[in-house]
């Protein structure tokens, strides 16, 4: 129990939290701690982060909020709640506690691991480095040097990354071997990738393919100079996005010179949809999926939604390990929930989106918007509309820097050399463990 003294928050922006609490929001409540996390008080942070983890039965930061907001300044008390945060998915308000536990106990690497960990589940790579950089005297080979090396390349510093990652032996655990593998293919796919693209803030095809292995289609014409640099928030896809997508598709193929004799259909609807259209568009024959199949496309609509389908967890499984020739294209892949296996092809990122057969908003007939009923057509009639589409994409708002397709093909034979190599791990992780905890 807290005291009475601390029974509620003083801070404005967390007495409202407080008051969402009361109404029984838990998620309102952490959307307004989490804006504040870097300035509001730890102590009250803690009163209502403890109180959000006791409606939602999550004991361990229940209690470690209670510890912490019970003596603010007590390195123990800000270490345990930085570490339930983190395992709670509550990274951002991990951070500020780690850091201060940090800062009084400097000699911690099992601290500092822990705020890297933070920081990286938050995308601060840029800061993880920093801290790295700060204990480089005294880290361990592994996993602190490869730490360093990863958030290096996840802030877009390569020549840092390549010093560092020269530095690191090989690992005497095997069990770091498959990181140490994945850590230079990611400088492989660098290193292929720099003659033909930037690679800086604003190449978001260029780094999805140093990430994971990821060849991007098509950017979005809005927001690119707002920080979206080709992303998409919320989408309302069309019939010739599809089709847009599909002829990428098929000139990556084409300029990888990759043959596949097979389009792979996913048993969702949605893929199914755009599995038969992509047959259509690369003159393959279609046949449902089946694992271990060489020389095949198997298309997904969106990945997160074929594994919802009925056996979609055992055919994510099946993915990881590819069969030669196998490739893997999603259409519409969402980048704030990024799929558990990471696709060799996308023709867009997303933070939500809503297929052309799906329930879209329209004009109603009062002159408002409304949304309109799902199409129930056969597939392969759905199919057929994306084959007939228009594919020339919309003009957007002028700020996004013109994607034409010769460009995209130089990239994809500078690159082809290491693609088909990626990661089939989704393109966020955090590295080889959960949380960068170590005894």
């Amino acid at each position: 129990m807290f005291s009475r003294k601390n029974r509620r928050p003083k801070s404005a922006d967390l007495l409202k939290a407080w008051e969402c609490l009361d109404a029984g929001d838990i998620p309102g409540a952490l959307r307004l701690v989490k804006q504040g996390a870097e300035t509001l008080p730890l102590a009250e942070t803690a009163l209502v982060a403890g109180r959000a983890a006791g409606m939602a039965g999550f004991d361990d930061l229940r209690e470690a909020a209670a510890t912490l907001a019970a003596d603010p300044g007590k390195g123990q008390a800000l270490y345990d709640f930085g570490y339930a945060c983190v395992e709670r998915g509550l990274s951002a308000l991990a951070i500020p506690a780690l850091r201060e536990a940090l800062r009084g106990n400097p000699g911690a690497l099992m601290v500092m691991r822990e705020l890297v960990s933070a920081y990286e589940r938050e995308g601060r790579h840029g800061e993880a480095v920093e801290v790295l950089t700060r204990y480089e005297d005294d880290f361990a080979q592994w996993p602190d040097r490869y730490l360093l090396v990863y958030n290096a390349i996840m802030s877009g510093d390569l020549p840092l990354a390549r010093r560092q990652h020269a530095l690191l032996p090989d690992p005497t655990d095997p069990r770091w071997v498959p990181t140490r593998d994945r850590q230079r293919r990611m400088l492989e796919r660098a290193a292929s990738a720099e003659p033909v693209s930037p690679l800086d803030v604003t190449d978001l095809r260029g780094w999805q393919f140093v990430m994971g292995g990821t060849i991007l289609g098509t950017l979005s014409p809005f927001g690119f100079g707002a920080g979206m640099t080709g992303r998409y928030a919320w989408l309302q896809d069309s019939y010739g996005q599809c089709l847009e997508g599909l002829l990428r598709l098929r000139a990556l193929l084409d300029a990888a010179e990759v043959r596949p004799r097979s389009v792979s259909l996913l048993p969702d609807r949605d893929s199914r949809i755009l599995g038969l259209a992509s047959a259509e568009v690369l003159g393959l024959p279609a046949e449902p999926f089946a694992p271990g199949r060489e020389d095949t496309v198997v298309v997904a609509y969106d990945l997160n939604g074929a594994a919802e389908a009925d056996g979609g967890p055992e055919i994510m499984g099946q993915l990881f390990d590819r069969a030669p020739g196998q490739v893997l294209h999603e259409h519409a892949s969402n980048w704030t929930d990024v799929p558990v296996v990471t696709a060799d092809s996308v023709t867009l990122l997303h933070q939500s989106v809503v297929a052309p057969w799906g329930p879209q908003l329209g004009a109603g007939g009062d002159g408002g918007v409304e949304r309109g009923a799902a199409d129930d057509r056969p597939a392969e009639r759905i199919a057929a509309e994306i084959v007939g589409a228009d594919p020339s994409p919309g003009e957007g708002d002028g700020e996004t820097p013109a994607d034409p397709l010769g460009p995209f093909t130089d990239f994809v034979a500078a690159v082809h050399g290491s693609w088909l190599r990626g990661d089939r791990a989704r393109l966020t992780s955090t590295g080889p463990v959960p949380s960068a905890r170590f005894a």
